[in-house]
């Protein structure tokens, strides 16, 4: 049995489990912003319309000063993509036949996207339930890479490594001549949206990854982009094909941009219903990841809690290709107070039906 590696699109889920799918499902497994995407996309879509008849500007040098002017870096510093997936795919090509690390559980993509550029991977595995970075292991490994890959806050446990920890490991790989992938795509999800792009003056070895899809949900655009160091954005800029993020992408960017409000009151809501989920999920007696952002994980040690809502309509992120996790933890993304009370019900369901802890 072969399950998607990736969230959303949930009937891939139902297809290969050999489960019928309810005619309406919830979908806990796409880390989108429960909000939707800002008021003024809607307002001015019509407007985007008018640009599709010429090419898009394959620098984006619109939004690029925009968020370079927001980073406080240089607009050098700045490359935009067509999604996450692309700015991955980028980075991996700029390393191509060269040695990785990937710190799991991780994104998928880090080590697909570094094998089919050529790249020698290896892994280096947090411990459960905690997740976090323990330095007196990692950094005697850092000579023998050349670049690291580190999802923070992590993809898929929710965790935000400490803060000194991050940087020490920054500074160490720069001893050890290490490049660093840091991937924020969640980071304006944390209560201060903390971010480590104000090291990348000072640091010449940090790539640090964003995606503007789950903030703003914007999935269906595909928009994100890499802070990096000039010379580094200069390499992965030759890998980069032209005209890769379209027009409507580019202006839905330079909205989404200037939305702090939004952005203030989606960290606000996140906060409120996590506190009721893990509050309930204490009383029924289940662990829970330490998450910061708008996802985290639940126990599911019997494996018994995954098809129960699948046949209740209810879709989490199954774990089984995050190595360390291994399907005994489910992913589930912070949605509507209405979808997470059904998520909440039908757990209560699962408990009384006689699930093992």
């Amino acid at each position: 049995m072969t399950l998607p590696s990736h969230g959303s699109n949930p009937h891939y889920l139902y297809e290969a489990l050999e489960i019928e799918m309810p005619e309406s499902v919830l979908d806990f497994s796409a880390n989108i912003n429960p909000l939707g995407p800002p008021l003024r996309i809607k307002e001015q879509w019509s407007g985007f319309f008018e640009g599709i008849l010429q090419y898009p500007d394959p620098h984006a040098i619109e939004l690029t000063k925009s968020i370079a002017k927001k980073e406080a870096l240089p607009e050098q510093s700045v490359l935009m993509g067509n999604g996450g997936a692309e700015i991955i795919m980028l980075v991996a090509n700029g390393l191509a036949n060269q040695r990785v690390l990937i710190i799991q559980p991780a994104f998928a993509e880090y080590a697909e996207a570094c094998l089919a550029a050529g790249c020698k991977v290896d892994f280096h595995q947090l411990d459960a339930p905690g997740w976090q970075l323990d330095l007196e292991r990692l950094i005697p490994r850092l000579p023998e890479y050349d670049a690291i890959f580190l999802c923070t806050p992590n993809n898929p446990t929710g965790v935000s490594f400490k803060r000194d920890t991050v940087r020490e490991l920054i500074i160490e790989c720069q001893k050890a001549n290490c490049l660093v992938v840091l991937d924020e795509a969640f980071y304006d999800f944390t209560e201060d949206a903390f971010s480590y792009a104000s090291l990348i003056n000072a640091f010449p070895h940090l790539l640090i990854l964003r995606s503007m899809t789950k903030i703003f949900a914007i999935p269906g655009l595909r928009l994100g982009y890499l802070l990096a160091s000039p010379d580094i954005i200069k390499r992965v800029r030759n890998y980069k094909p032209h005209w890769s993020v379209n027009h409507v992408a580019l202006e839905v960017g330079k909205i989404c941009l200037a939305e702090d409000a939004y952005m203030r009151k989606t960290r606000d809501y996140i906060v409120w219903q996590k506190q009721k989920l893990f509050r309930f999920y204490e009383e029924q007696g289940l662990d829970v990841s330490d998450s910061t952002v708008n996802f985290y994980l639940v126990k599911d040690e019997s494996l018994s809690l995954f098809p129960f809502l699948l046949k209740k309509g209810i879709v989490p992120r199954h774990t089984y290709n995050f190595p360390g996790l291994d399907g005994r933890w489910l992913r589930f993304a912070v949605k509507s107070e209405h979808d997470n009370e059904a998520l909440m019900e039908g757990v209560r369901q699962w408990r009384k039906q006689g699930s093992v802890l």
